[in-house]
């Protein structure tokens, strides 16, 4: 294998230094003149990015070594507006991390941010983009202990404060300075020495870099299922069939509950079959819906928790309507900036309905999300359904809009 690599590298420029040479500057453009995509490599032969790098002597550190000051990343301007740019690679200030990135993952948070240009707290364009990912520590800024060149490494998109009211009473996930990190997207990812310290976490070796980089979205999706309060012999119905909701349906299958899935499309059927779903239902009718999944529980009373992760008005109301009395419902979708809801207020009154919304993780959480990928036990690779190189992201957020039937794409610089 690695010498069909090293042979399509030398079809375009064997080697880094070759590249400059020869006028071509990047790491990227030797390897597009050698395999133009990701899948072409894979489908030749090639395991991954980063055996490439490693056997054709292809890496960004040998690149920087010869004189190499910039690196490509995806800086958002706005609306459906990301632009593939050279800007400077990074450099480890005191308690920081250098991080070349193995994989970074789509994210429906990111597609919304794509979809607006802008995210009220994560990000403000221009800015580099992107947030899930995983890589290999290239340098350690004064101070870091924990971590060396060559660790193998997920770095969450954010890190609480640990002092404020919130953090004082465990719900840093509400933290009042709740530090985010965009820059997923890029070949190096500089990591905040907050995120350092208390959100970055090695990857056990046996656990695949892009498997490591869905521990952030799984980490939600274990908050989101855990602060519904599930107890034993409830019946969990998850709305939705996109990552998250997926995500969301296996975590509550892998712990033992029974689960529906409500879903559109054949796609998210087959995805939720394959992920640990009890039930099934599929309907574009929120009604028809309602009524097959109420059919699926004792004398039709409604499930016990159902958590909506669709993140639209009419999702948050088909979840109050399905669940039984003295039930949960979890808002864990979040709606577009100044949405309402109308809910019926005699029902959740008269019926004692809980209703409450996970928003975000916490350290803590992400650690369960790393060791349940690293167990085994989660189908990491029923998520990751695509790749591609950092030059076709438009085309995959593209994709992503027109609903294809992608759940994850990793991106590999």
């Amino acid at each position: 294998m690695a010498g069909r690599v090293k042979s399509a590298i030398k079809r375009g420029r064997a080697t880094v230094e070759t590249a400059i040479e020869h006028g071509r500057a990047t790491v990227e453009t030797a390897i597009v003149h050698g395999r133009a995509t990701v899948e072409t490599a894979l489908h030749h032969g090639r395991a991954t990015v980063e055996e490439a790098f490693h056997h054709g002597r292809a890496t960004v550190e040998t690149a920087l070594e010869h004189g190499r000051a910039t690196m490509r990343a995806a800086i958002l301007h706005g609306r459906e507006d990301i632009r593939i740019e050279r800007v400077p690679v990074p450099r480890a200030e005191v308690g920081e991390l250098i991080v070349r990135v193995g994989a970074a993952l789509t994210c429906g948070t990111d597609l919304k941010v794509f979809r607006r240009g802008y995210h009220a707290r994560m990000i403000v364009p221009p800015a580099l983009f992107g947030h899930e990912l995983a890589g290999t520590v290239v340098e350690a800024g004064e101070g870091v202990t924990r971590f060396a060149p060559e660790h193998r490494v997920v770095a969450l998109n954010s890190a609480p404060c640990g002092r404020c009211y919130f953090c004082l009473r465990d719900q840093e996930n509400l933290c009042d300075d709740l530090l985010f990190n965009n820059g997923a997207y890029a070949e190096f990812i500089r990591i905040p020495a907050r995120i350092v310290a208390k959100n970055t976490l090695r990857v056990p070796d046996h656990v695949p870099l892009e498997h490591a980089a869905l521990t952030e979205p799984l980490a939600c999706a274990v908050h989101g299922f855990e602060d519904s309060n599930p107890r034993k012999g409830d019946i969990v119905a998850v709305i939705g069939g996109g990552p998250l909701g997926l995500m969301i349906l296996h975590v509550a299958a892998l712990a033992g509950y029974e689960t529906i899935a409500i879903v559109k499309h054949d796609g998210q059927m087959e995805a939720a079959r394959q992920l640990g779903a009890t039930h099934l239902v599929q309907s574009s009718s929120i009604r028809k819906a309602i009524r097959d999944t109420r059919a699926l529980t004792p004398n039709e009373r409604g499930v016990d928790v159902a958590i909506e992760a669709v993140g639209v008005p009419e999702a948050w109301q088909e979840a109050v309507e399905m669940v039984r009395k003295g039930g949960t419902v979890n808002f864990f979708g979040g709606c577009a900036v100044n949405t309402s809801v109308l809910l019926d207020t005699n029902r959740i009154h008269y019926s004692d309905i809980t209703l409450r919304a996970t928003f975000h993780h916490t350290p803590a959480i992400c650690r369960k999300a790393l060791d349940l990928i690293a167990s085994g036990r989660f189908q990491a690779g029923a998520f990751i359904t695509g790749h591609a190189h950092l030059y076709e992201l438009n085309r995959v957020f593209e994709k992503l809009m027109n609903r294809s039937s992608e759940i994850k794409t990793a991106i590999v610089p």
